[in-house]
């Protein structure tokens, strides 16, 4: 990165160089290289072998299938604890389902924890997403910007071309109106 700010770039952004950020700079002197900012789609996925089953575990746990096949469990549970079984006196875990509750409680201090890394990276993920947005919408402002500039200049520079037509027009007219008169007299 250059530390002198192309002249360019300070008459788009109508402020000093020096008081851009890091990421401004970048973004300008892509603007003048015509490079792109948009990235392609995540291709490289650098995640560990334990981040990509927490996410999985993560996924599958705020599913429905999940959901219905918990509930399909639970209900098994009970109707065998408290019907089935509970008559032959063989239930494993007669009502108030103290083993089902110690299950429901190991299961819920392991999903946790699990699910919060998944949302630490999903949401580490959305910040780098937001970056690259806001880069890419300043470089469009700047390309827009700097597209007005184009079009302002080029209409000033259409504003003097027809003065300028206009002028000779004139001078054209006084002197066949001179040659008129010169005539006629």
């Amino acid at each position: 990165m250059s530390s002198h700010p192309p002249e360019f770039a300070r008459r788009i952004l109508h402020r000093e160089w020096e008081t851009l950020t890091a990421l401004e700079r970048r973004v300008v002197e892509q603007v003048l290289a015509r490079t792109h900012a948009a990235k392609a789609g995540r291709a490289d996925d650098t995640r560990t072998f334990g981040q990509r089953v927490a996410d999985r575990i993560a996924g599958f746990g705020g599913s429905w299938t999940f959901i219905l096949s918990f509930l399909a469990v639970l209900v098994t549970w009970v109707v065998l604890n408290s019907v089935v079984l509970a008559r032959r006196n063989e239930a494993w875990d007669p009502y108030p389902y103290i083993l089902l509750n110690l299950f429901l409680s190991m299961l819920a201090a392991l999903q946790a924890p699990i699910i919060m890394m998944s949302q630490n990276r999903q949401a580490a993920r959305d910040r780098l997403d937001a970056a690259h947005d806001y880069e890419v919408n300043l470089k469009a402002e700047i390309e827009i910007r700097a597209l007005h500039e184009k079009l302002d200049l080029l209409r000033e520079e259409s504003w003097a071309d027809l003065v300028e037509m206009q002028r000779r027009q004139i001078e054209l007219l006084e002197e066949l109106l001179g040659r008129g008169r010169a005539g006629s007299a």
